[in-house]
């Protein structure tokens, strides 16, 4: 009897696998209504889902909910998908959908997502699976705002503390894995939903393994104990043999995301703006791509993404200028026996950023400014220096979504507390432009109004604009349906079957 539990068990390891992917930094919460960095974010994104997602070509399509449709241009009506279960076996239901909108939208928690629900007017669940959203006013986001995780009523029944409530740790979602919990600096495994309802998916387990030093994963993924993972153009071009290649695909394209030198504006020196145009013109930022990424990348001119319909090709992008750096410098009050000196902070589980600042203290070190460099592991830094804005200037990145929306970053209401403007810009004319784009349904009048405010932000230098890398992943050639897409590599990741 023995020796058929033993070969049963056999059986049951051939047909489970594990993904193994590599995470620098540790999560903050899970819940995907208070996760605002990457690490939780990113382990979120496979436990919970929204009303709709994007598919592989960035359309708009229906997820938790079975159907939609505008009643009138103001009042969205959603039919939900019946015999959902959450992963804990409890049903899903509209009740779901009005309690974590009403959560939200409450004092009960800070979070930015706010924003996004910020021209709803009332949410109303008109049977068990059906909701009608009424919005203020028409909206060109109305669709995509219902992208927000759903979170589970039952989860939060009786517990008043949202922010320290233990599903922050340990969730329940929809998604197709779920987890056990997780701890600081460890580990983190993920399993397959069982009552996940589009399908099982094939790969019952995804391990991310802990790495904050890059160069450490760079060596396991080398050693082929990594099934996925970037790679930075150095090693891409100098550091990996035909062994790598024949063991991995490689994926290149430019990514979503652009990493800026961001300043405090309630700083007094950085409130000049010939300060902040004289920083801008003293970076030469093709040197910086150049010298980071081998030609793997691209100079980055503004808060939107080279050919999306918000990009404004019309402006003339300052060239480096030393001469008129130091000029304008000096009208702001400083030269070689009096210069300008700040601190730039960013996060050192980041390589490029800090190998970056390393370089702009080089080029400003030219028109006499003196920047000092500080790297801080990221929860340290998100949590004491940029959410408080504990800062002189800082090297950050931001990741943009197929259908930008510049409020929570550049509209003046995002400067307050659980807001993502950070650096306190406020610009009433882009305050203006931001409300008023906000309403437009008609493409052409949408593109004029982001282009401009494209323009306003790039004249004010809230941000120096640095670079926009290309996303280069490896993934391993055993794993078959790996299907890129504007959306990433794991999208269809239910589809992936690992032998």
């Amino acid at each position: 009897m023995k020796y058929i539990f033993l070969s049963f068990f056999l059986i049951l390891d051939l047909f489970s696998s594990t993904l193994h992917f590599s995470i620098s930094s540790s999560p903050s919460r899970l819940n995907p209504l208070l996760a605002t960095d990457s690490a939780s974010s990113e382990v979120a994104d496979w436990i919970f889902n929204g009303l709709v997602s994007y598919d592989r070509d960035g359309k708009v399509i229906c997820r938790l909910a079975k159907s939609y449709h505008f009643k009138d241009s103001k009042t969205l009506i959603f039919r939900l998908k019946q015999n959902i279960k959450w992963s804990d076996g409890k049903e899903f239901s509209g009740d779901d959908v009005l309690f974590t909108y009403n959560l939200i939208t409450s004092p009960k928690i800070y979070t930015p997502y706010k924003d996004t629900f910020r021209y709803v007017s009332s949410v109303k669940k008109l049977d068990k699976f059906t909701i009608e959203v009424k919005y203020k006013k028409p909206y060109y986001k109305a669709l995509h705002t219902w992208m927000s995780a759903i979170i589970p009523k039952h989860m939060f029944e009786g517990k008043d503390d949202i922010m320290t409530n233990s599903f922050n740790q340990k969730p329940v979602g929809t998604g197709p894995y779920t987890i056990d919990g997780f701890a600081i600096s460890k580990d983190i495994k993920l399993y397959a939903n069982k009552n996940y309802f589009l399908q099982r998916v094939n790969i019952d387990q995804i391990t991310y393994h802990f790495i904050p030093d890059p160069a450490t994963s760079f060596l396991m993924l080398k050693t082929k104990k990594l099934d996925l993972g970037s790679l930075t153009p150095l090693q891409l071009t100098r550091q990996i043999d035909d062994d790598f290649k024949n063991h991995y695909k490689i994926y290149e394209q430019p990514s979503n995301s652009y990493t800026y030198l961001g300043f405090n504006l309630k700083d007094k020196k950085f409130q000049n703006p010939k300060v902040r145009e004289a920083i801008n013109i003293a970076i030469n930022k093709q040197e910086l791509v150049d010298i980071l990424f081998f030609g793997h990348g691209q100079v980055c001119n503004g808060p939107f993404m080279p050919k999306s319909f918000a990009y404004n090709k019309d402006i003339e992008f300052p060239k480096q200028d030393i001469k008129r750096a130091i000029k304008l410098l000096k009208e702001a009050g400083y030269d070689k026996k009096t210069p300008l000196s700040f601190t730039i902070t960013t996060n050192s589980n980041n390589p490029t950023r800090v190998y970056a600042t390393q370089i702009l203290q080089h080029q400003l070190s030219r028109v006499n400014i003196k920047v000092t460099i500080r790297a801080m592991e990221w929860q340290a830094f998100l949590n004491t220096v940029v959410l408080p804005k504990k800062f002189e200037a800082v090297v950050l990145g931001w990741g943009l979504s197929l259908m930008p929306d510049p409020y929570s970053i550049w509209h003046s209401d995002g400067i307050k507390k659980g807001g993502f403007n950070f650096v306190s810009y406020k610009n009433n004319k882009v305050d203006s432009l931001i409300e008023s784009s906000q309403e437009s349904i008609d493409q052409e009048v949408l593109e004029k109004q982001f282009q401009e405010i494209f323009s306003l932000i790039v004249k004010d230098n809230p941000y120096i604009f640095l670079y926009i890398p290309n996303s280069i992943t490896a993934v391993s050639k055993n794993i078959k349906n790996v299907s890129p897409s504007i959306i990433g590599i794991t999208h269809n990741v239910i589809d992936w079957i690992k032998p």
